[in-house]
This record gives structure tokens, sequence and C-alpha cells, in this order.
């Protein structure tokens, strides 16, 4: 066992909310160190070279959140070698196939251009609902931002009414809205939202697909603003690291290091060291004591519960909130050729997400099934090719072909091994691209497939849930992960604060938890900070006095 000479603040992990929190910490002047069990950086926001001169994704893709918090440009991180390929378009959706319920129609595709959409809209669903598309827009962007603010502000009452109260005001051409009209639309389901501005269900089953990555189902109640978050992509799109996700967690460690705080790979935190009631520190699976008056846990909530062990306070050890049963399947294809779809060319396919559902039915259908603990009968696809854009994933002629299906249950009804179901199930996904894009089956090379199971084992995600925990609306705000836990500190055990997807807001490549963790911090601290300024003064004063 060898003791370290302590920092200011420990945080464990180096998932993206971790090191974002590092960041803010170190920037402030804190000495830090982030300690972590992978040998990887990044946690879920990390890439490795998965086959020869091929760089794959080991979790997100594209990052959405991240990109309308404003936290890229308060660390500079495009000074320490961030670069983004814009997203734009940022969606599509196919036509139905031949045999499929409903009208024909033309492939449908999201533009940040909102001009360029709607013409997209007026060609596959009509003139009527590319109007109600920029009406949507015109009335839920005000709306998106506002809940986009809520993501970067602890989940008080106060901080939701600085976020929303001017949407009640007029606005020119508005009326005010009225608290309980707001009420009823945020507190709504995506379906209802949906069914109440459009006509078309192709238009509807893309923007619900899009919706339900969040996770429930588009006809829970309090998913209406999932569905609403499109609107904000006619301003910022989704954007892809070049060389991969992890080019975000590569900048964010240059930007930590540069503040002079350090990352210790392959070393997991194995306990909290405590004394007098207090976080002193932890020590690592190496047997190093690192001293520390801040532990910033920055992984999945039960994890910081096993760590802090015999030291958990009531409010952590009897932590008990919903990890539901598996969330996805994610199979990562090496192909050569990308994804072709017909009647649209590949570069308005294939920048964004590829959102290949044209009926919720087949939403319902495999929400249904998970629910039940089976496998979907019809997988539903969302596809992603970056390699397109970006020529540092894979050699020339090779592509990198990321398919997510969703509502795959971790612990299945019939018991099943998901190690055993790995290849079929990755077959099947392969088989729903390939009814919209013909030919792309044939063009696979190489599968690396991550069940439930695998997300479980690769990542540290319990129960293979990339959110940690479900994403409902009683899981949210002020509920996430538990009311007692809500605010970042946990009660009766000073110095231990949480980040991470298991906190406000939630999963996705967000950062917002991490940068709100160590606002936290740095609040807690401040009021020695004035107190040692204040005393420093009163030494000087009375020296000079002499």
């Amino acid at each position: 066992m060898t003791e370290d000479a302590g920092v200011d603040a420990v945080v464990v992990g180096s998932g993206h909310n971790g090191l974002v929190a590092a960041c803010y910490l170190a920037r402030a002047g804190l000495r830090v160190e982030v300690v972590e069990r992978d040998e990887v950086l990044g946690g879920a926001v990390s890439t490795v070279e998965r086959w020869p001169g091929v760089r794959v994704d080991r979790g997100s893709s594209a990052h959405v959140i991240i990109r309308q918090s404003g936290i890229v440009e308060e660390l500079g991180l495009a000074a320490h070698g961030l670069r983004y390929v814009d997203c734009d378009p940022w969606g599509f959706a196919p036509a139905p196939l031949p045999g499929d319920p409903g009208p024909d129609g033309q492939p449908l595709v999201f533009s940040v251009d909102l001009d360029a959409t709607c013409a997209s809209i007026a060609a596959a669903c009509g003139p009527s609902d590319a109007e109600a598309y920029r009406r949507f827009v015109a009335v839920w962007a005000p709306r998106s931002r506002a809940v986009a603010a809520s993501f970067g502000r602890r989940p008080s009452a106060s901080g939701l009414a600085r976020s929303f109260w001017p949407l009640g005001a007029p606005a020119e051409g508005r009326p005010r809205t009225s608290g309980g009209d707001l009420a009823v639309d945020f507190l709504g389901s995506g379906d209802a939202l949906l069914d109440r501005w459009f006509g078309s269900e192709r238009l509807k089953a893309a923007l619900a697909w899009f919706g339900a990555q969040s996770g429930p189902p588009m006809s829970e109640p309090g998913t209406a603003a999932m569905v609403a978050w499109a609107t904000l992509l006619h301003d910022v799109p989704p954007g892809h690291p070049v060389g991969g996700s992890g080019g975000l967690t590569a900048a964010l460690r240059r930007r930590l290091e540069a503040d002079g705080g350090r990352v210790a790979l392959g070393d997991a935190a194995a306990r909290l060291l405590v004394d007098g009631g207090r976080v002193a520190g932890v020590e690592t699976a190496s047997g190093r004591r690192i001293a520390a008056p801040v532990v910033v846990a920055a992984c999945h909530v039960l994890a910081t519960r096993d760590l802090a062990g015999e030291h958990a306070p009531p409010a952590l050890a009897d932590a008990a909130p919903p990890l539901g049963n598996g969330f996805g399947l994610v199979v990562r294809a090496l192909t050569d050729a990308p994804p072709a779809y017909p009647g649209v060319p590949a570069d308005q396919a294939l920048q964004g997400l590829q959102l290949l559902c044209t009926d919720r039915a087949v939403l319902a259908a495999a929400h249904g099934d998970w629910l039940a603990g089976r496998l979907p009968r019809e997988p539903v696809p969302l596809a992603m090719c970056f390699s397109v854009s970006d020529d540092t994933l894979a050699p020339p002629g090779q592509h990198v072909v990321t398919l997510w299906g969703q509502w795959y249950p971790y612990a299945l009804a019939d018991g099943a091994d998901w190690d055993a179901l790995a290849e079929t199930e990755a077959a099947r996904l392969v088989a729903a691209v390939d009814r919209f894009a013909p030919g792309f089956a044939a063009s696979v090379q190489r599968l690396y497939v991550q069940t439930p199971l695998r997300l479980e084992q690769e990542l540290s995600l319990l129960r293979g849930n990339v959110m940690h925990v479900e994403m409902g609306l009683a899981s949210m705000f002020g509920f996430r992960p538990t009311p007692a836990l809500s605010g970042y500190r946990v009660p009766g055990l000073p110095g231990l604060y949480l980040a991470g997807a298991s906190t406000h807001p939630g999963g996705g490549v967000s950062g917002n938890s991490g940068r709100t963790a160590a606002r936290t911090v740095l609040a807690d601290r401040a009021p020695s900070a004035r107190v040692r300024a204040a005393a420093a003064r009163l030494v000087g004063r009375a020296r000079g006095a002499r």
C-alpha cells in the first residue's frame, strides 16, 4: 500500500461527465486526479481500434446534447484537438417498402436548414404537414431551449422556474401561454403531441423513433419534450468527433492535464476513505491511498454505494433507482460499402441518424415484446455510418456502420443465454437494415456485437442500461436517481458528490452533470475560501501595522 501526497479532489470514472467535472475543478485551481478501472479512457464515450486500421466507438457515436450545452466552448476543447463533423442532414427516414401499409412516398430528409426540411416533408407527406412542422419548430424550439437550460442546473424548483417562466410571456404574434397549457404539453406523451400536430404516420414515426432514443416509448407521459428536442437540431445539429466518439474525452483529458490534473487508467477506486464522518479520499485496486477532501463519483450510483461500503449513509445505502431490464443491442459492422437507400443520394441519407422506421406500430410492438421479456419479433434499427464523412475511421474501401436496436431485454423471460443469442440477433438486425438498403447484408465483412450483457461487462452499464437509470418521468429532474440524492451531494457523508448518467439530466452525451457537480463542489468550498482570504487580509494588515 502506498500513500499519495494527496489532491484537492478525486474523480472516480473517466467517462465524459467525470472528465468534465475534473476539468472545471482544475480550471478553478484545484489539484485533481481521475481514477479509472478500464485501460481505455472515456467509458461509454470512447473509441478503439477494433480491427486493423479500423476505429470503432464502444458506446455513443452521435453527440447531441453537449453541443447545446456550451461546455465545449467554455472549456476551449477545440484548442485541445476536438473537431466535430456536423451531421447535416441530421436525420433520414426511408420511403415505405413495397407492401407496407399506407401510401408510397419520397424519403424524408431532416436538414439543419428548416426550409429544406419542410420541402422534403411536403414532397413525402404533403404541404399541410410541411406547414405544420414549420409551426411546430416555432412553438417548440423556445420550449426545448428551456429544457436545455434546465439540464444545465441543479433540478431545484427555483432552477426550473428560471428555465421555464419566460415561456408563459406573450411574444410577437403569440398570445400568453397559461401554465396549465404548458403543463399539459410537457406532461403529455410524445405520441399525443405528434397526433395533435401532424397527419402523416411516416413523419410521426420518424420523430417518435428519434424521441425514443432517450429510452421510454413515446406512449409514456412526459415524453413530449423528447420528441420536441428535434426542433433544436435546426440550430445546432448532432456531431461526430473526428477520429471517433472518444475524440471528446481525449480532448477533455488534454484540457485537464494542461491545468495540472492527471488521469490514472487501469487502477479502479476500490473503497472510499472516510475519517471523522467525512470523505478523506479513496483507496485504489493497486493499493494506492489518495488523500482528498472531495470525491466526485462519476460512476453508476450503485457502484458509488459499493464504494462507500459500511460508510454509506441511509440516502445512499437504501437507494434503489429503477434500472430497467436492458435497453438495446448494438452491432458494429465493418463493411465494404455504406448502406445505399433507394431514391436518395448518399450525402442526404448518410450524414446523420438513419431512422429506419415508417410506422409507430412497429415501435409499440418492440416495446411490448421488451415488457414481456421477449426479443423483438420485428427489430427496429437506427443506423449510423460516419466513416462516409470521416476518413480517419477506416481504410479506403471500408466503412464502419453502427446499428442500434432498442428494447432488447437484459434478462429474457425464457432464461435464454445472451452469449448464445448474440450472432443470431445481430444477423436479424442486419437483415432489418437490408430491407431498406438492399445489398447491405452482403457488404458486411466483420461484426462486433454488444448485447445487453456485453454492455454491462464492457462498459459497467448495469443490466445493460446505457442511461444507468430509467429515463421515465418518475426518474427525471428532482427524482433522479432518487429524491434524496438529486442534489449531487450525498446527505450524511460530506465531501462525496455524484455525477454521471445516474444523475440529472440523465444519459446521453451531455456533460451537464459533470459541470453541475463541479459547480456544487466549488460552491461548497467558497465559504471556507472566503474565510481563508479574510484571514490572510487580517494577517497582512497586522504586519503592516507593526
